[in-house]
């Protein structure tokens, strides 16, 4: 069942449960992180978006960030790239551990635009489509793509690639509901997601500006999505696919992980000492998972560190502890101190 969650089609929402997906975000949807994010109530994980050239060519780096764990079910591996023979190489060397990939469309960032990947095919569409086609054609697992609106120039194509999309056997789709030019800027745009949604028989997923469950109700009510992608709002805070599915009655908050451990005293706190509460969970829980999988990367720990304390009250020493901590463990327990909730005269 797991394998296939994330490939129904609903009728329109009236509140029950649609699966919550990590969006993948190069340097955040790491292993660990991604098993995390699924502890926290996500249902669907992405990994970060890797290179099919690189990984074309056996590149280690490239590999390494295609690693995965049993308790990551359905593994669903993300490519980008600008040459339709090292995509449809690198989705034929990622079928056997695979149960999807996921292709990407959508990444805004110069480095990948320039290479004519990522957002900047939607400006190509006749050759984004052939590349699903040959990937589609290649391999016998399911093939899903994410995309933007569109690049900014010229009107907006999303919804004519969805159906060519589904056209040509790709099995579901996520859009940002922002163009390639708007980058992270502006609002996302559900209404295009909505039509997108009612010109396909297959899954949309709607992506941009769900933060909490009361933008989740929102945009499930406008689009009717398959499925809600977060991304930015999950950056430091995978806790929030658990606070969207208990702000939406989907789980109770006493079966929140970080609740639990506080059982006694979570209804007495405020809001700061929740905030602590429950990222000191999320955090001590990050690094057991790097312990048993990656292990303990310098680089990406201090970028999850930062974000993690991102907002609270002290935040600014804990760039401080990192730069001064070279110890990967005492920088960890550091972290986790920092993040021990204050006594209440304190908050």
């Amino acid at each position: 069942m797991m394998g296939t969650i994330g490939f129904d089609t609903f009728e329109p929402w009236s509140g029950e449960e649609r699966p919550l997906y990590l969006a993948p975000m190069a340097g955040v949807s790491d292993l660990p992180y991604r098993l995390l994010a699924k502890e926290c109530g996500a249902d669907i994980t992405i990994t970060e978006f890797t290179n099919s050239t690189a990984l074309s060519r056996e590149a280690t780096t490239s590999w390494r960030k295609m690693e995965s764990d049993p308790r990551e079910t359905p593994f669903i591996p993300q490519i980008f790239g600008g040459e339709m023979d090292d995509m449809v190489t690198a989705a034929s060397m990622l079928q056997e551990s695979a149960d999807v990939i996921d292709l990407n469309f959508g990444c805004p960032a110069p480095k990948v635009t320039n290479i004519c990947a990522g957002a900047a095919l939607m400006g190509e569409p006749q050759k984004l489509v052939s590349m699903v086609e040959h990937i589609v054609d290649a391999i016998d697992i399911p093939v899903t793509a994410k995309m933007r609106l569109g690049t900014g120039q010229g009107p907006n194509n999303a919804v004519d690639i969805c159906q060519s999309l589904e056209k040509v056997g790709a099995q579901r789709l996520c859009i940002h509901g922002r163009t390639l030019r708007q980058r992270y800027s502006g609002i996302a745009d559900w209404e295009t997601i909505q039509i997108a949604v009612n010109a396909v028989d297959i899954p949309v997923v709607a992506n941009g500006d769900i933060t909490d469950a009361e933008s989740a109700r929102r945009c499930l009510e406008l689009t009717n999505a398959s499925g809600l992608m977060v991304g930015r709002a999950a950056i430091g805070r995978p806790d929030v696919f658990g606070r969207i599915k208990v702000g939406l009655g989907w789980m109770d908050e006493s079966e929140l992980p970080w609740v639990q451990l506080h059982e006694d005293s979570w209804g007495s706190m405020s809001e700061t000492s929740r905030a602590f509460a429950s990222r000191r969970w999320c955090w001590d829980r990050y690094v057991e998972l790097c312990r048993e999988t990656t292990g303990l990367a310098k680089q990406s720990m201090q970028r999850h560190a930062i974000a993690f304390s991102k907002g609270l009250p002290g935040a600014k020493s804990v760039r401080t502890l990192m730069h001064e901590l070279s110890d990967v463990n005492e920088s960890a327990q550091a972290i986790s101190d920092f993040l021990q909730p204050k006594a209440e005269s304190e908050g």
